[in-house]
């Protein structure tokens, strides 16, 4: 008899998937707004991203250290739960620091707190995903991740909306709003008292607090399915597998190239996206533009979410075109909400059909979905960078289309057969999401105008999904020379 999913469980676990979504998208507001009002250079902004993002490196370093110090994993002595509530706690601190960064306009107060609020997201990270996994069949652990994924990106949607609004107000046709600094504290006060709320709420919640193994030799609490599993051969090392040791710059590089795609958008919308008057874009409008890249990882990942649930063959089938146009849907109604145009949005719809196309053609091998993704998006951002104006930025913001099932992808690759060192190897992949701040920064740097300009550094983008899409290839061929027949569908999000 399968294990039932836990539904009340799960239900709270994927509350800290909408809080990882909703800061990090944020960033991409915050940055345009304190690079005009602080006068940064382009890649002086992209330390943003850079210190969320690399909090997760120190965080996942600092995780390795501390566990070798007490003799023993961190999680395993203190439970799971309490670590997503000690995280949770952790990201307060940074959310409480907005107060005296908006109050004073300081860049490097701003920098600090959201380097803390990543901090405790990595902790949390760490415990949340295995989590998912053990609250149910574990053959459906990747569609219970996948169906975390979009609420994650829920949460990627609406924060650029909440964040615009509260530094610029609503937004309308006939206003031009000038950005007030000192208004971003008022949302993350907020959020800073949520985590304290939801940290209370775990603490007292029936959520496991240890995840028994049943075998140490075995494939166990990973977020994979895979089709008569084969125990590989044990190595002393979880890096002596080529297929995590590849697996960990492909996450990196996923990572990055998600995140700088994004950030990036704004500065390229200012200086290459003109309004009917001729005038620059303002930023103050950039928001939609930002919420629908989100939204696209949220198309795709609601897709993938569809196996998690107990239904027909043939519904699933309905509902995998279904979903991608209700995610939509919802980043329609939430912007209508905030008083944005949204009729601009409209002919997206069209290139939603090449996600469907996609993930048709991958038949939920993880391989062959990761190079097809991969292969779109170089697509995408070839015409992105070689046509002009909102043709330019509905090609960029499909990219969220195609990154929208790759974490799973890559990390499905990368722990399979690793045995009783997948924990150690699941740690260091967490600990490469690091990539989302390099990559943006690196582009960042190039996108200045007497080296490659900001249309131009999006090749950037094409170099990493080439490497993923060589990812792909050789992950495949490392897995077979294993003994691992890995053909299975996969879902998710980071």
């Amino acid at each position: 008899m399968h294990q039932q999913t836990k539904w009340s469980q799960f239900g709270t676990l994927i509350s800290v998937f909408f809080f990882w979504g909703f800061v990090a998208a944020s960033n991409d507001i915050l940055i345009p707004v304190f690079k005009e009002k602080l006068q940064l250079e382009q890649w002086q902004s992209q330390m943003i991203s850079f210190a969320f993002y690399f909090a997760y490196t120190i965080g996942a370093i600092l995780y390795l250290i501390i566990s070798k110090t007490i003799g023993g994993d961190i999680l395993n002595k203190i439970g799971y739960k309490n670590g997503i509530a000690l995280g949770l706690i952790i990201s307060t601190i940074g959310a409480l620091l907005f107060y005296p960064a908006a109050e004073t306009a300081s860049f490097t107060l701003l920098i600090a707190g959201l380097f803390i609020i990543g901090l405790g997201y990595s902790l949390q990270q760490t415990a949340a995903n295995p989590l998912a996994v053990i609250m149910g069949d574990p053959r459906t652990g990747s569609q219970r991740l996948s169906l975390a994924g979009g609420v994650n990106n829920f949460g990627t949607t609406i924060g650029p909306v909440l964040v615009s609004i509260a530094i610029f107000g609503s937004v309308t046709s006939d206003t031009a709003k000038i950005a007030d600094i000192g208004a971003v504290k008022t949302p993350y006060l907020i959020l800073g008292g949520l985590f304290l709320v939801v940290a209370l709420i775990f603490k007292f919640s029936s959520i496991p607090n240890k995840i028994v193994s049943e075998d140490d030799t075995k494939i166990v609490s990973t977020p994979t399915d895979i089709a008569d599993p084969v125990v590989a051969k044990v190595r002393k090392s979880s890096l002596s597998y080529g297929q995590l040791a590849l697996g960990m710059v492909a996450i990196f590089i996923y990572v990055g190239v998600e995140v700088s795609t994004a950030s990036n958008l704004p500065e390229f919308m200012k200086q290459h996206v003109k309004t009917d008057g001729g005038a620059p874009f303002p930023t103050e409008s950039i928001a939609p533009f930002i919420s629908l890249y989100w939204a696209s990882l949220m198309m795709g990942r609601w897709t993938s979410s569809v196996g998690a649930f107990n239904i027909s063959n043939s519904l699933k089938s309905v509902l995998r075109f279904l979903m991608p146009y209700l995610a939509f849907g919802v980043f329609l109604l939430i912007n209508k909400l905030a008083n944005h145009d949204i009729t601009p949005f409209y002919i997206y719809s069209l290139i939603i059909i090449a996600l469907i196309i996609g993930d048709f053609l991958s038949k939920g091998n993880p391989a062959s979905q990761l190079f097809i993704f991969s292969a779109f998006a170089i697509i995408a951002l070839l015409i992105g960078i070689f046509s002009t104006g909102l043709t330019s930025v509905y090609a960029f913001t499909s990219v969220g289309l195609f990154c929208s099932t790759l974490w799973p992808c890559i990390y499905t690759l990368a722990i399979a057969g690793l045995g009783k060192h997948t924990g150690e190897g699941s740690n260091y992949l967490i600990m490469m999401i690091m990539g989302g701040g390099v990559i943006s920064l690196l582009q960042g740097y190039l996108a200045d105008d007497s080296l490659l300009g900001i249309q131009f550094s999006y090749f950037v983008g094409v170099a990493c999904f080439a490497y993923l899409a060589f990812y792909a290839i050789r992950a495949k061929a490392i897995l077979k020379s294993q003994g691992i027949d890995y053909d299975v569908k996969v879902s998710g999000g980071h």
